[in-house]
């Protein structure tokens, strides 16, 4: 899953697709280099940001959407957004998948959207939002109640009629916490892979990258990031997004070819 951000205030790269056709000449550049989704995004969720309204998200997202699909190229959209207007525009537009920061739970129509596009979803874990996520999170056993959100929010879901078999799950990574929770939480991906059910785990460039090596520079992450990706399809995680394609994939067909898996 490549990272397509069309926000001027991203953590890495905020601002350098702002324009429509600068961030579809991106996004084909990340097909070409071996992406099968694009994730694209119009509403920052760095650490300490604040919500943007619909309509600016909309002005941002939809056009870019629309000019991927009219490429006509043989790849999956995800548009991540946790509002309901947008997903629903998105979705007309030709997105084929509503990558959801709150998993649902940020805006009551969300779910009848999803089910009404037949869309895919992602569901991921976080504690509070982007701009109080970091501060001072707290879990008595964060694997336990990461495991315990994903069955709620699980049934919550099918129980709005989503299709089960179009649902991936994703433990939220710097949402809300810790390096120590993140470092429990990688430990332990196989507790929430499951048969049917893809695990798609998002650390590229992120701070927690830079724990180990007592860094804050964003280019001393690439390295550790590439790592986490092997470690991480070992662990069971079959979805990765990531802002550098080409590496991380061939990381992947590496660690694939020395587990043996097609």
């Amino acid at each position: 899953m490549g990272v397509l951000n069309v926000t001027p205030d991203s953590f890495s790269d905020g601002g350098a697709f702002a324009s429509a056709d600068a961030a579809v000449r991106h996004g084909l550049r990340l097909v070409c280099e071996g992406a099968g989704v694009l994730d694209v995004g119009g509403e920052s969720t760095r650490p300490g940001a604040s919500p943007v309204p619909a309509a600016d998200e909309l002005a941002r997202v939809l056009p870019v959407i629309k000019g991927l699909r009219a490429t006509g190229g043989d790849f999956l959209i995800s548009v991540d957004t946790s509002k309901a207007v947008v997903a629903e525009a998105a979705l007309a537009e030709g997105a084929d998948i509503v990558n959801d920061i709150t998993a649902l739970r940020g805006d009551v129509k969300m779910s009848a959207v999803v089910e009404r596009g037949g869309a895919g979803v992602v569901l991921m874990h976080m504690q509070g939002t982007p701009l109080t996520m970091q501060t001072s999170p707290h879990y008595c056993d964060v694997v336990a109640e990461v495991g315990d959100f994903f069955r709620q929010t699980i049934s919550l879901a099918v129980g709005s009629g989503i299709d089960p078999m179009s649902i991936a799950i994703d433990p939220g990574i710097g949402f809300g916490k810790t390096p120590e929770h993140n470092r429990l939480l990688l430990h332990s991906l196989p507790a929430f892979a499951a048969p049917g059910r893809p695990l798609l785990v998002g650390l590229s460039r992120k701070s927690f990258l830079g724990w180990v090596a007592g860094s804050t520079r964003i280019e001393d992450r690439f390295w550790p990031g590439l790592a986490l990706t092997s470690f991480c399809r070992e662990r069971g995680t079959k979805i990765f997004r990531v802002h550098d394609v080409k590496p991380h994939r061939e990381a992947l067909r590496m660690t694939e070819a020395i587990l043996g898996d097609d």
